[in-house]
């Protein structure tokens, strides 16, 4: 099968469905790539690169009567008219808004496979295109706010005095909320973040940021979206956003729920800000967080904020974006093509294949059944007769109380281990003994009280303290005494085993963040 792509129609969409290195990735599953020429040319990627890749340069005509067409924008009634019946196009859409595009697919017998109905599972995570736009769309947040702020981000001291870091506050914890309070964090900013889902509190601490706590609470649906926030929440996180608005230098909002905005900023709210701050609002699409963002432009309010209402900013790195995006596409025909013999199957008992479809084979399958989340078969809650109080309370104390006398003999048979060591040792044993104790004190206070974001770093020292023990134990290994001869093989065991199993889940990290040659 051929597949094709297209110049997006609209001109300022400069992300495209396939880059060089995407389609080398599709043509090993078996297809033949068809690029429109200049289908790449404002993502920075000339018909040059594709061809070196593998792909035949068409006229867009062309593109659009092949058996696939994969494209970054939803497809018009135009270009569907293009395609020839039994075709599949690969885009995102919004079925529940166009039923004329689902019935003009229907009739013209196209296969329309939706991107952004990607259900929420484990398994479809590299398929997700929203994660990996608005991953991009969040750092490029942080990146337009710093044009429009006029400040630094990250505090400065100088002989002229010092300047104070800026306060950046972030609306909603999702992927392209994280990837602003990573971007913001690193520019050395004070970054507060507010997430209706309390759940995620340890996910934005673990990125440095403040967790800005608050009532109100948000449910996420079957599928694994979040549900809109009700009239009762929405109260109830008014005041937090006005607090917090008041004294941030620049706001981030990425409440958006199924392309819908949430309002979380008010006018009176920007009204309260202080003059040069800015708001990049990331649900502009959606309507907008903020009352007074404007879809698609920046404006300055009469208080002198700046709001920030573009609508591409993913496209405004057009590179990474159809990397990315790309990327997603090749997994998702990779799912397609089980046996990489370049023909498109579909599979209607993959929850994920059925989500995405929207029509196929001359009938209209939007929209797909409700996805559950979890894979796992609900487990029954079994009946358990509720016991008396009084009973309860007695086993605990019970049990309470065998496990300190437990501990009690193990403390006592201890000591007695230690007063014969000292006894009966050589007087320089006891100053080694002594440095020993003393170490597993201090080992065990300092690690129990290392943050869980430092336990990588943690492993490379521990490491390096392993390699100072296996060198200690090798070179004891020659000693006539059995007794240190046997530790010594011990010491060394262990410490090998530490090593080697630290390099190599060290190994398997680094792997994971390594970019693709």
């Amino acid at each position: 099968m051929r597949i094709g792509v297209p110049v997006e129609a609209a001109e300022n969409q400069r992300i495209v469905a396939a880059t060089p290195k995407t389609v080398s990735k599709l043509i090993k599953l078996g297809y033949e790539i068809s690029v429109a020429t200049g289908a790449g040319t404002r993502a920075s990627f000339l018909d040059g690169a594709y061809k070196e890749a593998g792909a035949q340069i068409v006229s867009d005509d062309e593109a659009w009567q092949c058996d696939v067409v994969i494209k970054m924008d939803e497809p018009s009634l135009a270009e569907i008219a293009k395609m020839r019946s039994g075709a599949t196009v690969i885009s995102r859409m919004v079925p529940d808004d166009n039923d004329e595009l689902v019935q003009k697919m229907n009739n013209h017998g196209v296969t329309g496979l939706c991107l952004d109905a990607v259900p929420r599972i484990s398994r479809a995570q590299s398929l997700d295109v929203l994660s990996s736009l608005s991953n991009i769309a969040g750092y490029r947040a942080v990146i337009e706010a710093a044009e429009a702020y006029g400040g630094m981000f990250g505090g400065q001291v100088t002989a002229a005095g010092k300047t104070d870091p800026a306060t950046v506050f972030v609306i909603g914890a999702g992927v392209a909320g994280l990837a602003a309070l990573g971007a913001a964090g690193s520019l050395g900013a004070q970054v507060r973040a507010f997430d209706v889902r309390p759940e995620v509190a340890e996910q934005i601490e673990s990125m440095g940021a403040t967790f800005v706590r608050s009532a109100g609470q948000q449910e996420v649906s079957e599928d694994g979206y979040a549900k809109p926030l009700t009239e009762e929440q929405l109260k109830a996180t008014a005041e937090t956003y006005a607090e917090e608005s008041a004294k941030a230098d620049i706001i981030i909002t990425t409440a958006l729920v199924r392309g819908k905005a949430v309002r979380t900023i008010t006018a009176q709210m920007v009204a309260n800000m202080k003059p040069g701050s800015v708001i990049v609002d990331l649900a502009a699409s959606g309507g907008g967080n903020c009352e007074l963002t404007v879809p698609g432009e920046k404006i300055v309010t009469e208080n002198g904020v700046t709001i920030v209402g573009f609508t591409d900013l993913p496209g405004r790195m057009p590179a990474q974006a159809s990397q990315l995006y790309g990327t997603n596409i090749v997994n998702l025909l990779q799912l397609l093509t089980p046996s990489k013999d370049g023909e498109l199957t579909l599979d209607f008992d993959d929850v994920v294949q059925r989500a995405i479809t929207v029509t196929h084979d001359g009938e209209v399958l939007w929209p797909p059944p409700p996805v559950q989340v979890s894979a796992a078969a609900p487990v029954a809650t079994p009946v358990v007769q509720a016991e008396d109080p009084a009973v309860v309370a007695a086993r605990e104390a019970a049990t309470a109380k065998r496990k300190e006398q437990r501990m009690l003999a193990w403390g006592g048979l201890a000591v007695i281990l230690v007063g014969l060591a000292i006894t009966f040792s050589p007087v320089a044993f006891l100053s080694y003994f002594t440095v020993f104790i003393l170490a597993v004190f201090v080992g065990f206070y300092v690690i129990t009280n290392v943050s869980h974001s430092l336990h990588t770093p943690l492993m490379a020292q521990t490491n390096a303290i392993s390699g100072i023990i296996l060198v200690g134990a090798i070179l004891q290994l020659g000693d006539s005494n059995p007794w240190v001869v046997g530790i010594a093989f011990v010491a060394a065991a262990v410490a090998s085993i530490n090593i080697f199993g630290g390099f190599l889940v060290a190994s398997r990290m680094i792997n994971m963040f390594r970019k693709e040659a």
